[in-house]
């Protein structure tokens, strides 16, 4: 370890980084020892404290003063094998947490090549676009950026998304549009400066990123959404057909 110009302690942070991620380890589980980490790499223990400090500021880890460090738990499993999405505040109520929202942006946009793709409209076709942040016990957890078009919901307003309201069961009330199938693509991504900063993540951590395009009943397109998840405080479940 020492062979290398980086810091000690941002050695031994790599390498914890590197223990847990690997299959051996999940949400909950208890990371080896400060005293059992410096015998094994061979480095004092005030090195290792450092290390350790750093991740939990980066709520890589956490500490609990009667189990030690562990890797955080999630706090929202969002589900990815529903016919229609649940609306984020009953995910969050349902699994005990206190959801909130602040809505970011909204305003006109136009359809580039790849939202005009997903929506099965013509490039440059008018839009309505808005983005939300969503936290949980007023912790930060996602940015979600929903392209809807304009020609479908007129008259579509801020006001009618500030209060957090689930996005699906407003449509249906006022638009007589239902979300009865959702096509769902999740991946690992980097976070822009702004999502990094809203999530409160390091520029180089990752994200999970989930893209969502939600049909009516005659299979029409009728929203894509973007949502950029923190890697820390979400996990995507599913749940097998019994």
């Amino acid at each position: 370890m020492r062979r290398r110009a980086e810091p000690i302690y941002r050695q031994v942070q790599d390498y914890v980084v590197n223990l847990v991620s690997g299959p051996d380890f999940a949400p909950g589980d208890r990371v080896p020892s400060e005293r059992m980490l410096a015998e094994t790499l061979g480095v004092n223990r005030m090195t290792v404290r450092k290390a350790i400090d750093g991740l939990v500021a980066r709520r890589l880890l956490e500490r609990n003063g009667t189990s030690g460090t562990r890797l955080p738990l999630p706090h929202v499993a969002r589900p990815i094998d529903v016919r229609s999405s649940l609306g984020i505040t009953r995910i969050i109520r349902d699994g005990g947490g206190a959801p909130g929202n602040r809505l970011l942006h909204f305003g006109e946009a136009h359809a580039s090549e790849s939202v005009a793709r997903r929506l099965d409209l013509p490039i440059g076709a008018e839009l309505v676009m808005f983005r939300r942040l969503w936290t949980v016990d007023g912790d930060p957890f996602c940015i979600e950026t929903s392209y809807l078009p304009a020609a479908r919901f007129p008259d579509l307003m801020a006001e009618h998304l500030v209060a957090g309201q689930s996005l699906y069961a407003f449509l249906a009330e006022r638009y007589g549009v239902a979300a009865a199938t959702t096509d769902r693509e999740i991946s690992v991504g980097a976070p822009t400066d702004v999502e990094a900063r809203l999530l409160q993540l390091e520029r180089n951590d990752p994200i999970l990123v989930l893209r969502l395009v939600a049909r009516d009943a005659q299979g029409r397109p009728f929203e894509y959404m973007k949502s950029a998840n923190h890697p820390q405080h979400v996990v995507f479940r599913t749940t097998a057909a019994g």
